[in-house]
C-alpha cells in the first residue's frame, strides 16, 4: 500500500463513479484487517503508528467512496475539475425555483402524509441527479459539467436534512 494513492487506487477499484457499495465495504474490511495497529503490537511502538495513520488514511478513502456525493465531488477533482463549493454558489434558474418551491412545501407542511410526499419528490431528483453526475463522469468523461450536478446534489442534500428536522419537530 501506498499513502500517496488516490482513494480508487487504495482500494483496487476503477476511478469511477459507478461501483458496488458491497465490494467497498469487503475491501474496507480487507485493509482494515491488513493495516489494524494489533498486528504490528509485536514489531513496536513505531510500526503500531504507521499502522494507525494506515487505518485513518483507509477510513478516510472509505468515507469518500461509500457515499455517491463525495465520491462524485472526490472524482470532479482527480480529473482536475474542483467543486468549490465554498465559493461558486450560482445555480441554474431552474434549478433555484425548485428549491424556492420545495422549501415553501416544507414550511407549509404540517403532516407526516405531506413531509412523505415532499420527502419521495427530493429523493426522486437526488436519483436523477446522481444518475446523470454517473453519466457525466464515467460515460461522457466531462467532470466540468458534473460539478454543476454535484454543487446541486449538496444543496439536495442539505434539504433532505431540513425535511428529517421538520419531521423530528412534527414528532413524527
Amino acid at each position: 500500500m501506498n499513502l500517496q494513492s488516490d482513494d480508487f487506487e487504495l482500494f483496487g477499484l476503477p476511478r469511477q463513479f459507478a461501483q458496488e457499495r458491497s465490494q467497498i465495504d469487503a475491501r474496507w474490511k480487507e485493509l482494515q484487517r491488513e493495516a489494524h495497529p494489533d498486528r504490528f503490537a509485536a514489531q513496536g511502538a513505531a510500526a503500531q503508528r504507521v499502522a494507525m495513520q494506515w487505518s485513518v488514511r483507509i477510513n478516510e478513502a472509505y468515507q469518500r467512496l461509500k457515499d455517491p456525493l463525495k465520491r462524485a465531488a472526490y472524482l470532479c477533482e482527480l480529473s482536475g475539475a474542483p467543486v468549490r463549493a465554498e465559493d461558486n454558489t450560482a445555480m441554474p434558474t431552474a434549478f433555484l425555483m425548485q428549491q424556492m418551491e420545495w422549501r415553501e412545501s416544507l414550511e407549509e407542511a404540517s403532516s407526516a402524509a405531506e413531509l412523505d410526499a415532499l420527502d419521495d419528490e427530493v429523493m426522486s431528483a437526488k436519483k436523477r441527479m446522481l444518475a446523470e453526475c454517473g453519466r457525466l463522469l464515467d460515460d461522457a468523461r466531462d467532470a466540468a459539467a458534473a460539478v454543476q450536478q454535484v454543487r446541486a446534489l449538496m444543496f439536495v442534500a442539505r434539504f433532505a436534512e431540513d425535511v428529517e428536522r421538520k419531521r423530528e419537530q412534527l414528532g413524527q
